[in-house]
């Protein structure tokens, strides 16, 4: 085998650098579905949005089969050997030689399946349009670029596709039957920005190179996340997909407008969490013990500062938010959003436990028990309550399964946890949250505001305006030492810069 240099190609920033560049991230993913979402919503309506919807969480299935465990596994794996270009090539290529062996396996049984289940065959149009994805997953490595913490170049790219897919977007879809190109649109927004990824690879890593693949060793942990992502797949998504087979497609629409702004809350609260899982192994591999304790209390305190008041305003402000982002046909998943919204803090703590500490530790059994407990959970409220309920139904059985799942992963690491999260702090945070809270109650009995914008524009300043100031009054430890002494050291700097 030909030698090569054991020096890095790439540059590691600091973790306080690649959080900055996953909340430019995360925020991109906010604003642009702040964007996009109203629109897309308003024109394809509710029935054609809940095709998407339904034929999305059919092809996440899928999707999870063909990239087994490795999206997570992979970050971990190259991030323990990524100062060492030989040892990373030659991960990177087993891992690879995995992925496209069940991806082939997995393209096959899904177009079985097309063939063999009525319920696909209605929307075969849609699902063979998506299933495009799972193989651009394959192809995009994005696994590779968090191990290595390319974060500026992930930010940078999706920033570039995202302004592509909104242009093509308001250009050619104006009616429900644009659904198709809706779809279209979707998959080749992914398309540029998979095929870049794998181009680029070659930068990094030498796959030319004839390796003595060792893929067996690869094969437990591997499935073992797989399993874990598997039954977590089932419960975020099986929502979708069982009120698409005992209910109407309106109503899967109705329950995905509200899991929407769900999901754009989880993505700001883990934005911390996806940053740190490669950085925690490198710690773990070079036992670091300091600066992994260090960064969980920071990753816990982080979570709860933000899950807490965003999961009480959205709550109490379901309705406009709602009514502004998805029209007021959507007014039959204001109480889905309000049962949905307060999983947020469960996911965000659940990230937590399972992203920096079962997985870098290399603890995934447990994380494959919670996560199927969690399924089976999930799967025996939504029988039980979709029928009668619907939407709510189904809101109800994720906010329950994200509580299972949560409380049984910080059960098991109750040593850690119990020394990483500050009960007194975690106080100061539900008292101002609370505070906030009743400060907008008594804004929206005082003043009557016309126009949806207004009133989340309004409210939200008011609330989180109010809560921050609380906070600072508490001496809440997460604002103090992430917002105050840096806001001191920045003033500081400018004085001695005009001495």
């Amino acid at each position: 085998m030909a030698d090569m240099t054991k020096s890095k190609k790439y540059k590691v920033h600091s973790i306080k650098y690649n959080v900055l560049m996953n909340i430019l991230l995360k925020v991109m993913n906010v604003v642009f579905p702040l964007i996009t979402f109203p629109y897309v919503s308003r024109t394809l309506g509710s029935d054609a949005y809940g095709r998407i919807a339904f034929v999305g969480s059919v092809i996440s299935y899928f999707s999870l089969v063909a990239s087994l465990g490795i999206p997570s596994y992979g970050i971990r794996q190259c991030a323990k050997v990524r100062d060492d270009t030989n040892e990373l090539s030659k991960t990177v290529k087993e891992l690879l030689t995995l992925n496209f062996i069940f991806l082939a396996i997995t393209y096959t049984v899904f177009i079985f399946c097309i063939l063999a289940i009525p319920r696909f065959r209605e929307d075969i149009d849609l699902l063979l349009i998506y299933s495009a994805g799972i193989i651009l997953q394959t192809a995009g490595v994005e696994w590779f670029y968090q191990s290595i913490e390319q974060y500026d170049y992930i930010t940078l790219r999706n920033f570039i596709f995202k302004i592509i897919f909104i242009i093509l977007l308001f250009s050619l879809v104006h009616s429900p039957q644009d659904v198709r190109v809706y779809c279209i649109i979707i998959v080749g927004g992914s398309v540029g920005s998979n095929i870049l990824n794998f181009l680029r690879l070659q930068k990094y890593v030498n796959l030319r190179i004839r390796y003595n693949l060792d893929l067996q060793k690869h094969i437990r942990p591997i499935f073992t996340l797989f399993f874990y992502y598997a039954a977590t797949t089932i419960y975020t998504n099986l929502d979708s997909v069982m009120l698409g087979f005992l209910t109407t497609t309106k109503d899967v629409g109705f329950y995905n407008a509200s899991v929407k702004v769900k999901n754009i809350l989880v993505g700001i609260i883990t934005a911390l969490g996806s940053v740190a899982l490669p950085r925690i192994s490198y710690y773990l591999e070079h036992k670091d013990s300091e600066n992994f304790n260090k960064l969980v209390k920071t990753s816990f305190s982080c979570v709860l500062f933000i899950s807490i008041p965003f999961a009480i305003y959205f709550v109490m402000e379901a309705e406009p938010v709602l009514m502004f982002l998805a029209g007021e046909e959507y007014a039959p998943a204001i109480s889905a959003m309000r049962i949905i919204t307060p999983s947020i803090i469960f996911i965000g703590l659940g990230s937590v436990t399972a992203y920096q500490l079962l997985i870098p530790l290399g603890k995934d059994r447990m994380t494959l028990i919670g996560a199927v407990t969690g399924a089976v959970v999930d799967t025996v409220v939504n029988f039980i309550l979709i029928p009668k309920y619907k939407a709510a139904g189904a809101a109800w059985g994720t906010l329950i399964a994200e509580i299972v799942v949560s409380s049984m992963q910080a059960i098991y690491l109750r040593k850690i946890v119990s020394k990483s999260i500050d009960v007194s702090n975690l106080m100061k945070i539900l008292i101002a949250g609370t505070a906030a809270g009743v400060v907008v109650f008594g804004f929206n009995a005082v003043f009557q505001i016309k126009g949806y914008f207004l009133i989340c524009a309004a409210t939200a300043i008011l609330y989180f305006g109010t809560y921050l100031l609380i906070c600072i009054g508490l001496k809440e430890k997460f604002v103090m030492e992430n917002g105050i002494d840096y806001l001191k050291k920045f003033t500081g700097k400018i004085s001695a810069s005009k001495k």
